[in-house]
């Protein structure tokens, strides 16, 4: 618990040294499963594009910034976040700077059958930019 408390300061540290000036503008959800093979990754990787393909604002175009500007904070709840890939969860997004921070949450949901869980991911995204 006290390591999880430290690497959450450590990524809010990281988070506001980055972008000192940067104001949160828009922030997206999305819900992610895997079925059958308890993929954690594929999990997040689907909460993440449901998250971003369910909506059409571009914030960039509207403030006049270029879109690789985009400063985004992702947080994804799973039951086993050390599961999680964050290399992949990054390769979703096509443009923007990501901070992944992974913790857990989520939920497994336990088969009738008894074969693996159903994985379902949460996603929050958090879109901000400088100077606006």
């Amino acid at each position: 618990m006290v390591n999880e408390l430290f690497r959450c300061l450590d990524n809010w540290h990281a988070i506001r040294d980055r972008a000192p000036m940067a104001k949160r503008l828009l922030t997206e959800f999305g819900m992610g499963t895997s079925l059958r093979r308890q993929d954690y990754t594929e999990a997040a990787v689907r909460a993440l594009k449901d998250a971003l393909w369910h909506n059409s604002i571009n914030l960039a175009e509207l403030f006049g910034v270029e879109k690789g500007a985009m400063l985004l904070t992702v947080e994804i709840g799973v039951a086993e976040p050390e599961a999680v890939d964050e290399d992949a969860l990054k390769a979703v997004f096509p443009y923007g700077q990501p901070t992944i921070r992974v913790v857990k949450g989520g939920l497994d949901v336990p088969r009738a059958d008894g074969g693996k869980p159903t994985v379902i991911a949460n996603a929050a995204i958090s879109v901000a930019l400088e100077g606006v």
